[in-house]
């Protein structure tokens, strides 16, 4: 997950090492809570979510690498908190109110996958300014910088698909494409290595508080926080996939079922509570992560023990200066072909959700809840620096509605009022 989980600090101007602190201690504290709170660990680990990617940089409108000022760190932390908040009384929800099915009414796989892919393919225009130099400041782009950026991009592709299901070289596709542009751009002259050479030893993670005074306060809230309705199914997911797992050994072993696809509103309560740490800190919104999950898979380690040290290891890297100072000094061109490649993929996994949960593309309702909220979403964030300014809600909204959350209402209310005027099947 370290890949992961520093590029999202890098892309929306968080502080590495404060976000690195910050995964460390929701993973450990979601650990400890699962094993007093269930009776046993759920074995998974707590790293940066790419679904908050769009709506983070709207209010950070961060530079790749350079930290955003901590009064815009702050108000993103707010809609962090509250993302927090929201998982949480979704999964008591779901623990003590109907289960899933009462969350699939209000949130139907055409809104959750629909709103997963529209955060991918609406960062679309952020990769390719990255990787063609425009986010540095280049007005035409670059061939340097699209030459490093297409080398880490076809690296990595080629790592993602030949290294697949070769062990612990199999969960590195990013680290290594990432290495592989760095070399590149290191030779092209691209890298300063100040930031290395000039780094402590030992550095104190730069620790902000949330602001939930700023004017753009509602709208970092509104944006950030609705973004949990895509985080949901990826982490109840994870759940079902590293439970059948644990199950499968637990039988082999003739022991009894370890029983984890019971516990999906307890699940959500401790990602809620790892987002109120991440908001509290610093540290961006997260989710238990899939790629751990296979790592578990093919090492036959399922341990909440094992886990709780990656959690204790996470916080000593926080206190790296010369981690810190390495990550720094990846060029914006490096992390353009990471970007095109791993904001493909989450617009991809949205329609994967689609195609997993077997939505009828060709019932009506499903195909204008869908195409509401791709051109809201896409459109909006892409094509408007102020989307729906209406005039009445400027004080609480003064850059306009923000459009992926936009689209992703749309999608939510227009769901409502088929469930409640059902159309005629005839």
């Amino acid at each position: 997950m370290f890949p992961a989980t520093v590029l999202v600090a890098l892309l929306v101007g968080f502080h590495v090492s404060t976000v690195l602190l910050a995964s460390g201690m929701a993973t450990i504290v979601a650990l400890l809570g699962s094993r007093y709170g269930i009776g046993k660990f759920i074995p998974l680990y707590y790293g940066s979510s790419f679904s908050y990617i769009a709506a983070v940089l709207a209010v950070t409108n961060a530079s790749f690498g350079v930290p955003a000022s901590d009064e815009l760190i702050g108000v993103a932390q707010a809609g962090i908190v509250v993302t927090g908040v929201i998982n949480i009384l979704i999964g008591l929800i779901i623990r003590y109110a109907g289960g899933r099915k009462a969350i699939d009414v209000v949130l139907p796989p055409i809104v959750t996958g629909t709103v997963a892919a529209v955060i991918g393919f609406a960062l679309g225009k952020a990769a390719l300014d990255m990787a063609s130099g425009v986010a540095g400041g280049m007005a035409g782009g670059s061939v340097q910088w699209w030459t490093v950026a297409m080398v880490t991009l076809f690296s990595t592709i080629l790592f993602s698909v030949y290294l697949q299901g070769k062990g612990f070289l199999g969960m590195l596709p990013i680290l290594f494409g990432a290495i592989v542009g760095y070399v590149v751009a290191a030779a092209m002259g691209m890298v300063n290595f100040a930031s290395i050479t000039s780094a402590s030893v030992f550095t104190v993670p730069h620790i902000t508080f949330p602001n939930f005074t700023s004017s753009l306060s509602a709208t970092a809230i509104v944006s950030i926080a609705i973004m949990a309705i895509a985080t949901v199914p990826e982490s109840t997911a994870h759940l079902y996939q590293i439970g059948l797992y644990v199950d499968h050994l637990a039988e082999e072993q003739k022991r009894e079922k370890y029983g984890l696809s019971e516990f999906i509103g307890f699940n959500l309560i401790l990602d809620g509570i790892g987002d109120t740490i991440n908001g509290m800190l610093g540290g961006s919104a997260g989710t238990n992560y899939g790629e751990n999950n296979s790592l578990m898979v093919i090492s036959r380690n399922y341990s909440g023990v094992s886990l709780i040290a990656a959690g204790v290891i996470a916080i000593v890297m926080a206190f790296s200066g010369h981690l810190a100072g390495v990550v720094t000094s990846i060029p914006t061109a490096v992390s353009g072909g990471l970007a095109i490649y791993l904001f493909g993929v989450i617009g991809m996994q949205g329609i994967a959700l689609l195609i997993a949960e077997k939505v009828d593309m060709f019932d009506p309702k499903n195909l204008a809840i869908g195409a509401a909220i791709m051109v809201i979403g896409i459109g909006g964030h892409i094509g408007f620096n102020s989307f729906l300014p209406i005039p009445a809600l400027t004080g609480i909204f003064p850059n306009g509605w923000p459009a992926i959350a936009t689209g992703a209402v749309v999608g939510i209310l227009l769901n409502l009022v088929f469930q409640v005027f059902k159309p005629s099947t005839k």
